[in-house]
């Protein structure tokens, strides 16, 4: 099977962040059947990595899971999708959270850590926002041609024809345009690359990638930091998952024949619009989006995370050995209305639909502890 659309192995990870541990301070409970409940017996550490777009959702996850759970420590460590995939295929952490699914390799490096095939299970879904800095503009709208033309360096300046042609009676200045991407590899990266290759056509050339394609443009580590570039400069433009677009301008796009401004109701229809990708082990989820749609109100970049288990822990190897009841209570924590709600509350993420709910807690069922 083939990774979704190009994504390449990650490096391995040589330093880790320091990863946060759950804490029982937090209101916020779950009535799924697997999360413990305030009598848990559970107990241990559960660690995973993976996904900075995860984190103020996984915050939420592990406050709640907490108080349920006093005596379960779960540690999320939000080193990029690439590497949260890395350390789950070498056995080092017990899930993984990644915005983009496992390619070839990866499987396999997952299917012998696990001693079973690996699973995708799509639990947070989140617009990625086109951000910028420009004194003096607000309510940008850009195409998806003139956003390629401006991540390709074809578009040099804010008063190009091109982006005029998008925002007529604008006062667009006389400024460089200033791209900012990540620079690590990225799942936010390749969700927002493939909506480029499929929307914006020619005006795109290359193909969808974590690692981003383009030299000479500014970069920085994760989320935050495209977030603090595009701030600290004049002239910039990123893109961030939505949720950490903080206080910077956020560019409406071009859908059909309108322009649409990033929510996360938008983000969700495109979701529910997408089938599944084929070829897919029995409860992997996987999603194939439409980035190309052009159906009214939605909003098609847009960002799908996971999170990447076994689908049978019992022959599990290294960190993951023994960890398989403690996955299951927390996923299923994690799927649950009242977990979806909390991330919604701490990231503006969409919470899944009742159907996709289903199909989490049936391979959630199907998982071998």
């Amino acid at each position: 099977m083939k990774r979704i659309r190009y994504g390449r192995l990650a490096a391995l990870v040589t330093a880790s962040a320091v990863a946060l541990t759950a804490c029982g301070s937090d209101p916020e409970t779950s009535s799924g059947s697997n999360d413990g409940g305030s009598d848990s017996n559970l107990s241990g550490e559960l660690a995973g990595a993976g996904a900075s777009s995860q984190e103020a959702a996984m915050n939420a996850w592990r406050s709640g899971f907490g108080s349920n759970n006093p005596d379960v420590t779960v540690s999320y460590d939000p080193v990029g999708s690439g590497g949260g995939r890395t350390q789950f295929g070498e056995g080092a952490v017990a899930f993984a959270g990644t915005d983009a699914v496992m390619d070839e390799e990866e499987r396999a490096a997952a299917k012998e850590s696990c001693g079973s095939d690996a699973i995708h299970l799509p639990l947070y879904i989140s617009p990625i926002a086109v951000v910028y800095n420009i004194e003096g503009v607000d309510g940008l709208q850009l195409s998806p041609a003139t956003i390629a033309g401006i991540f390709d360096q074809k578009i040099k300046k804010w008063n190009d024809p091109a982006i005029a042609a998008d925002n007529p009676g604008a006062n667009l200045p006389d400024l460089a345009v200033t791209p900012v991407n990540r620079s690590d590899e990225s799942g936010t990266t390749e969700n927002f690359t493939e909506y480029l290759a499929a929307a914006a056509g020619d005006a795109w050339p290359h193909e969808p990638s974590g690692d981003w394609p383009v030299s000479g443009s500014q970069s920085a580590q994760g989320t935050s930091g495209v977030v603090q570039t595009v701030q600290g400069g004049q002239g910039t433009i990123g893109y961030a998952d939505a949720s950490q677009a903080g206080n910077l301008g956020v560019a409406k796009v071009k859908v059909g024949e309108q322009f649409v401004e990033y929510s996360a109701d938008a983000a969700a229809k495109v979701v529910d619009e997408s089938p599944k990708a084929e070829g897919g082990v029995e409860h992997d989820l996987a999603i194939e989006l439409q980035r190309d749609t052009t159906a009214e109100g939605t909003y098609p970049i847009v960002l799908v995370s996971y999170l990447v288990v076994c689908s049978d822990y019992t022959n599990a190897k290294a960190n993951m050995a023994g960890k398989g009841e403690l996955v299951k209570a927390f996923v299923s924590h994690v799927a649950s209305q009242e977990g979806q709600e909390a991330a919604s509350g701490a990231a503006g993420s969409a919470p899944i639909s009742d159907t996709l709910r289903a199909d989490v807690e049936a391979a959630l069922e199907a998982m071998k502890v």
